[in-house]
């Protein structure tokens, strides 16, 4: 299998080896993409001098070799930020309590708490002498499906009481993330690792100790788990070993009506054409990994400290793809959508482990592979963010404390991924033919001032005036963003859209969306914002001497659960560089 990110360097006068040798990383024209306007802007520069440019600055090559530390094993070397009192500090786990669900309209407890120990121990990942390659669940053989379900069997099989076992890994996102723990020193404030910059660190180690575990009980230290790459039309439907009722990887709480050949409705929308489908996807994609993120926060979500109450801001990914599959796979016969519908049993599906697998490939992808459309830095390097803390069990039992910080690069952890092609790298949408100007759309558009608060039960248009006439770098922040955490919850957004056809994304009124999956909080609330970049959406569309523009909230979900404060454009704050 070819490694995604183990891409040989050439000069800038190599000819066609190079070019080939890059070319998996762009999408092959697909009968799907009918309209897309291309733009390959991928680009990954190396010298002659084996010096590579990474958004650390220049790396010499053979520091990124297997076992001394990869890109950001580099990074460290060059700096090391100091340290911080107010990181979010791993659980006390003899201080776990009962998670909540209460989708249901009655409370139920739900014991999800580990095994506790007397002995802590600071992980080191230790070196890394043959990398593992996460395969695509689509590709795979069927030798690697017999040993997937033997070491998932065996898993099954362990004691109950075995941090190892397999309901007590499905219990660690149970008690991660529907409120069996509160922040250590903070009284009663949930400890939450969703809606925040912890949502890709956590579920990277989360995987990585499932991963090593499941290779300790086959025996196979070289064991990795498979990704769904459901970012790809080849793979936007459940992946077929999932499906047999006989297999280990089975569970049979799933919405049947979403087994294959359905493709997977990242979007949500409930458009029923499956060519359709596809290119929402595929819309999606770009937006949350390209289009729409002004900096580093908007991708990877909003700060969260010792303190902070819980779902200060998800990024793109976390808040578009990642709910789309959760709600995609999980039960509707089930009381709360169980088992991916719901946080407290997502991890009861082995089918979880191979989204998020999924999910750390974007994160690799958008850290050192795709455009970075100018933006400031990719890099997070606030102390608070580094020093996090989660415990976990690793493969031989032993609880152990990891940071943030270990984790930022997944070669330094030993593993990389299967190459496939990414159709979204350049599948923005096409710009509107007709002027959608406010003067068409306006008059069924109320102002903001008479509007919000918000509660968000039908489709809404709203008169946003802009920070200055025509095109500008300007953001759209939906701010004050009050729901109830309980439910499922999702709105598109759509800027000066012309057609108002809510069941098509690909195009580029599009701006972006909200969701969550159900989970539990202290008061069954929280409250949030999300901020859209604009500048490309204006490249897009005609917007000559607007100063407003209207702005389209579509709720995907049924009922109440969503009050909006406010929605207003700023200018950037984080500009793009030259």
């Amino acid at each position: 299998m070819a490694s995604l990110q183990h891409l040989p360097c050439t000069s800038a006068t190599s000819t066609t080896s190079a070019t080939q040798s890059r070319r998996h990383l762009f999408a092959k024209p697909s009968h799907f993409i009918t309209h897309a306007k291309r733009n390959n802007r991928l680009q990954i520069s190396c010298s002659s001098d084996d010096q590579v440019n990474t958004p650390q600055g220049k790396v010499d090559r053979r520091n990124m070799l297997l076992g001394l530390g990869g890109m950001y094993g580099a990074a460290n070397l060059i700096s090391t930020p100091a340290a911080s009192a107010t990181p979010i500090q791993a659980p006390e786990l003899d201080k776990c309590g009962v998670a909540t669900n209460l989708n249901t309209g009655q409370q139920l407890d739900i014991n999800c708490c580990p095994p506790t120990s007397q002995q802590i121990i600071d992980y080191r990942i230790p070196p890394v002498f043959q990398m593992k390659i996460r395969p695509s669940a689509h590709r795979v053989s069927p030798e690697y499906i017999f040993k997937y379900n033997m070491a998932i069997d065996r898993m099954k099989r362990l004691p109950k009481d075995d941090p190892r076992s397999f309901m007590q890994q499905a219990n660690i996102h149970c008690a991660y993330c529907n409120g069996a723990y509160d922040q250590p020193g903070q009284g009663t404030l949930d400890l939450q690792v969703h809606n925040s910059w912890l949502f890709f660190p956590f579920h990277r180690w989360y995987l990585y100790f499932y991963e090593r575990i499941l290779g300790k009980l086959i025996g196979d230290p070289t064991f990795a788990l498979p990704f769904w790459n459901w970012d790809n039309p080849k793979g936007m439907t459940m992946p077929p070993m999932f499906v047999d009722p006989k297999a280990a990887i089975y569970d049979d709480k799933r919405n049947q009506a979403n087994l294959p050949p359905a493709v997977v409705d990242l979007g949500m929308t409930g458009n029923k054409d499956p060519l359709q489908v596809v290119a929402n996807n595929l819309t999606i994609m770009y937006s949350e990994m390209i289009r729409a993120n002004a900096n580093v926060y908007d991708f990877m979500g909003q700060p969260y400290r010792a303190g902070t109450p819980v779902n200060p801001g998800p990024g793109s990914s976390e808040r578009g793809s990642h709910v789309g599959i959760h709600v995609f796979v999980g039960d509707p016969r089930q009381p709360s959508g169980e088992d991916m519908g719901n946080f407290y049993s997502a991890g009861r599906d082995p089918l979880f482990y191979c989204h998020h697998a999924n999910v750390d490939r974007m994160w690799s992808l958008w850290q050192y592979f795709l455009p970075s459309n100018k933006l400031p830095d990719k890099r997070i390097t606030d102390p608070d963010f580094l020093n996090a803390a989660f415990l976990f069990y690793d493969e031989n039992a032993q609880l152990v404390r990891v940071t943030v910080k270990d984790c930022l690069d997944n070669l330094r952890m030993g593993y990389d991924f299967e190459r496939i092609d990414l159709p979204w790298l350049d599948y923005r949408p096409p710009a509107q033919t007709a002027k959608a100007k406010v003067t068409r759309t306006g008059t069924s558009a109320s102002k903001a001032e008479t509007v919000f608060p918000l509660k968000l039960d039908r489709i809404v248009r709203v008169l946003i005036p802009k920070t200055k006439k025509g095109k500008a770098d300007e953001l759209l922040v939906i701010e004050d963003i009050m729901v109830d955490t309980t439910k499922f919850l999702k709105f598109d957004v759509f800027v000066n859209d012309e057609d108002d056809n809510v069941g098509e994304l690909d195009k580029a009124a599009y701006a972006g969306t909200y969701a969550q999956v159900p989970h539990k909080t202290n008061n069954k609330s929280a409250t949030t914002s999300i901020r859209l970049k604009l500048t490309d959406l204006y490249d897009d569309m005609d917007v000559a001497d607007d100063d407003t523009v209207v702005v389209t909230l579509v709720p995907r979900h049924q009922g109440e659960g969503v009050t909006i404060g406010g929605i207003k454009i700023i200018e950037n704050p984080t500009p793009a560089r030259p």
